[in-house]
């Protein structure tokens, strides 16, 4: 069996990060391409129901995510990560797992994404009511070695997504 391959789609919260996967993923079917979608949003809920967002419940979190994209991509299946990811060591670890990796960086300025935030995290922040948010209380650690990195206001995401297919391309993931 082949194994699958895996994108991190990275940024800041609201940065465009869950468009972008939906996109890629729209234009990969379309070429006949099945890919999972591993949205943090969506199994936060299950790993941790009642998340606190401490640094120690993220480090058990985003190792839990790394273990559960590693499992699918050796069983075949191809997968986006979507996920904020602030410490670098998360999306390291992916990368040093996972033989056909590629990291995609979402560069958006905070005053975007608070404009774009529909979830309200920068407002509950800002207000006292959530701790612990990166590019506010705590840090976001740009990448180092992402493989593409996107401009949020310049690029939209149909022009972000076919530069991804390209980059995939290129190395062989399709």
């Amino acid at each position: 069996m082949k194994e699958g391959w895996a994108i991190w789609i990275t940024g800041l919260p609201a940065s465009g990060k869950s468009t972008l996967a939906r996109t890629v993923k729209e234009r990969l079917e379309r070429l006949g391409v099945h890919v999972q979608i591993l949205e943090s949003d969506v199994v936060r809920k299950v790993l941790t129901p009642n998340p606190t967002y401490s640094p120690e419940e993220r480090e058990t979190f985003y190792n839990s995510l790394v273990y559960i994209g590693v499992l699918l991509t050796q069983n075949g299946v191809n997968v986006i990560f979507d996920a904020t990811a602030n410490r670098r060591r998360w999306r390291r670890a992916a990368r040093g797992l996972i033989d056909r990796f590629l990291q995609v960086y979402i560069r958006c300025p905070l005053e975007v994404c608070r404009g774009r935030d529909k979830k309200g995290i920068y407002k509950k922040a800002e207000a006292g009511e959530a701790q612990y948010v990166p590019g506010l209380q705590e840090e976001y650690e740009e990448p180092w070695d992402a493989d593409l990195e996107i401009d949020c206001v310049r690029e939209s995401p149909e022009k972000a997504a076919e530069k991804i297919i390209e980059i995939m391309k290129e190395n062989g993931f399709i």
